[in-house]
């Protein structure tokens, strides 16, 4: 290991570049990891195209990267060798995921399992944001058993393929699930989506309403973070069900639209959830592991394309336009 490394560095609104950094050097409590790829989730590119970013520019080398695996060089950490295989799920402020080397706390660390599959268990990242989100939005102990109730997703990029797969193996009777992507659609059928709805063509109210003979979804999920959507969500659960709200917001700043009438009218439960990189001991992320690792959860459609970091605009223009199931920065 050198004394300078290649990282993605955020140097203006829209623009990210490839730059020479120095190595960062791991205090009390962190470790340093030697990355090999980082993945592009949503939030980046609200960060990078949509005014999200809050700090100056340039920003930190590595930002907004909050998705990555690599293998621990230095550790300051008890819980943490060199040579370990690790899953860096940073908070946001923190985040460094887009450089060769980063500094991690221990806490934003998961340990992979000796022989796994790295490039794969990197979608545990996705995959542990959407199981913390279920928790949230669909708790047995509350909402009662999933067996026999209709589960609609609006979005089918990354997170929502995983809600999918996730309504399958809690046993949803029937999964709902729109996009305006095609080859989306064509993986949310691949893993059990029994309606998928092309909003290009066809209303998602009406395609949740014909599916459940105009009660309406048990459980409606927000997975694209637009106003539009949000409010569609409320027109398609039923009466009394419940609304999970995934998406980011549209804008990053004053006050959404939403529509206080169709809530008022269905009397739905709305849950929002976020920040799982916070939640304590990680088990969503940790959860999401094992069943990558497992087979449980295929991810196979989501391993590629992957962009070498030196084409990370490309990549995140890639993302923005959604070229791809979900796309990935080589850090080797």
């Amino acid at each position: 290991m050198g004394t300078s490394m290649r990282a993605a560095q955020l140097v203006a609104p829209g623009r990210i570049e490839a730059v020479d950094v120095p190595v960062p050097v791991p205090a009390a409590g962190e470790v340093l990891v030697r990355s090999s790829r980082g993945s592009i989730c949503g939030s980046d590119l609200h960060i990078v195209f949509d005014g999200f970013h809050r700090g100056a520019f340039p920003a930190a080398p590595g930002f907004p990267g909050h998705e990555g695996v690599g293998v621990v060089e230095e550790s300051r950490d008890p819980a943490f060798a060199p040579g370990d295989a690790v899953l860096a799920v940073p908070v946001p402020r923190d985040a460094r995921c887009f450089a060769q080397w980063q500094v991690v706390k221990a806490s934003s660390l998961v340990p992979l399992p000796h022989g796994g599959d790295r490039h794969r268990l990197l979608m545990a990242q996705q995959l542990g944001t959407a199981i913390f989100a279920m928790r949230r939005f669909w708790p047995p102990a509350v909402a009662g058993p999933a067996e026999g109730r209709t589960i609609a997703i609006c979005g089918a990029g990354s997170a929502g393929l995983f809600f999918t797969a996730l309504a399958r193996l809690a046993d949803f009777a029937t999964v709902v699930v729109a996009d305006k992507a095609p080859v989306r659609l064509a993986i949310a059928a691949d893993y059990g989506a029994d309606v998928v709805v092309d909003v290009r063509e066809s209303s998602f109210v009406d395609a949740v309403m014909e599916t459940t003979s105009g009660l309406g979804a048990d459980l409606v999920v927000e997975a694209v973070g637009y106003d539009e959507t949000r409010i569609q969500c409320l027109q398609a659960v039923r009466t009394a069900g419940r609304v999970g709200y995934f998406g980011f917001p549209e804008r990053p700043d004053g006050p959404s639209t939403w529509s206080y009438n169709d809530a008022w009218v269905r009397r739905p439960t709305i849950e929002h959830s976020h920040s799982t990189q916070s939640e304590p001991g990680l088990t969503a992320f940790r959860e999401a592991v094992g069943l990558i690792h497992s087979g449980a959860v295929d991810v196979t459609p989501f391993l590629d394309p992957v962009y070498p970091l030196d084409r990370v605009q490309e990549a995140f223009e890639a993302a923005r336009d959604r070229r791809g199931g979900k796309i990935a920065v080589d850090l080797t």
